[in-house]
C-alpha cells in the first residue's frame, strides 16, 4: 500500500491564473475575469447488440463549452457581437488560460480553446446599490490544445 499524501503546496491557487482572448489577431490579456471553466463532452451513443440485454456504448465526436464571470469593464466581447449584428460575421475567439502557482511542484498548465463562439453577451447593465457590476461569459468551443501539462506528483504511480 502507498501511503504518500498530497502536499498542501501543491493545491493550485485558484486565483494565480491568466486569461488571454485573441480575436482578429489583437491579442487581449482578460485582467477582469473572476471565473473560468471549459469542459469537454464526448457524445455517448448506446449500441443495440444481439444477444446481450444491456446496450454498449460507443463515442461519436464531442461538445466543448466554456462559462465564465468577469468585472463588468470592458467592451471588447460587446464590439464582438455588434460586429455579428452589423454584418452577420461572428469573429471567432482563442481563449487560452495559464495556470501556475510557483509554491507546487507540479508546474504549468496551458489550455488554448479554439473556434470559440459566444452564445451571449450583456450589451448594458446597471444595479443600483451594488458595490461592483459583474457579468456571466458563456460559449462554444470546437477543440481544445495543451501546449504544457501539469507534471505528475510524486506518490501518483
Amino acid at each position: 500500500m502507498n501511503d504518500t499524501v498530497l502536499d498542501a503546496r501543491d493545491a493550485i491557487s485558484g486565483s494565480l491564473a491568466s486569461c488571454f482572448v485573441t480575436i482578429d489577431g489583437s491579442r487581449y490579456k482578460f485582467l477582469q475575469m473572476t471565473e473560468f471553466s471549459a469542459t469537454y463532452k464526448p457524445n455517448i451513443v448506446d449500441v443495440p447488440i444481439l444477444g446481450r440485454v444491456n446496450k454498449g456504448h460507443k463515442t461519436v465526436g464531442g461538445t466543448g463549452e466554456f462559462s465564465g464571470k468577469a468585472h463588468y469593464n470592458q467592451s471588447v466581447l460587446r464590439r464582438v457581437m455588434k460586429t455579428y449584428q452589423d454584418t452577420g460575421y461572428m469573429p471567432e475567439l482563442e481563449i487560452q488560460i495559464e495556470n501556475e502557482d510557483p509554491s507546487a511542484a507540479v508546474g504549468r498548465q496551458s489550455t488554448i480553446l479554439k473556434g470559440c463562439l459566444l452564445d451571449s453577451v450583456v450589451v448594458a447593465k446597471f444595479a443600483a446599490g451594488e458595490n461592483l457590476l459583474d457579468e456571466e461569459l458563456s460559449g462554444t468551443f470546437d477543440k481544445f490544445e495543451l501546449p504544457e501539462t501539469f507534471e505528475e506528483l510524486e506518490g501518483m504511480r
